[in-house]
């Protein structure tokens, strides 16, 4: 993959910033209950990265909670208008740094390939056609069929 320089990006009202010295590892949604709760019911867009090579700048509000992996995950949002900006596993098997893809100043970079959590979304959850559907996390079985709503 070619190298385009540093990734950039920001929360709705500024206050955060950041940048990336890497480029993506894949994208994906997550449809998990946490992630439909503050992704106003929608799955989250996680775009995968390095964590060493992501730098905030700004004040964040920082979340940790066990997920429904079992991992202990820390979310960031920002203090002033409240964007969620990452998650990131800090008790757990290392996992790239899950950087929100609506932060990204080009959200174009990466787009999702896989779905996870799947048996967690709605019946009228919208899943890409052809789309891989995972049944919980990274490394799960493939969801068989979707049921009926």
């Amino acid at each position: 993959m070619k190298h385009h320089g540093a990734h950039t990006g920001g929360c709705l009202c500024g206050a955060v910033r950041f940048t990336i010295d890497a480029e993506p590892q894949g994208a994906r949604f997550c449809w998990c209950r946490d992630c439909q709760r503050i992704a106003s019911g929608m799955a989250t867009v996680n775009v995968l990265f390095d964590e060493e090579a992501v730098t905030y700048s700004g004040e964040m509000t920082l979340l940790r909670l066990v997920a429904d992996s079992g991992n202990t995950v820390e979310r960031g949002f920002c203090k002033v208008c409240g964007a969620q900006m990452f998650s990131r596993t800090v008790i757990g098997p290392k996992q790239p740094m899950r950087v929100r893809a609506g932060t990204l100043d080009d959200p174009e970079i990466c787009p999702p390939s896989l779905i996870i959590w799947g048996t967690s979304a709605p019946s009228w959850a919208p899943f890409p056609p052809g789309m891989a559907v995972l049944e919980g996390g990274p490394g799960s079985a493939p969801m068989a069929v979707r049921p009926a709503g």
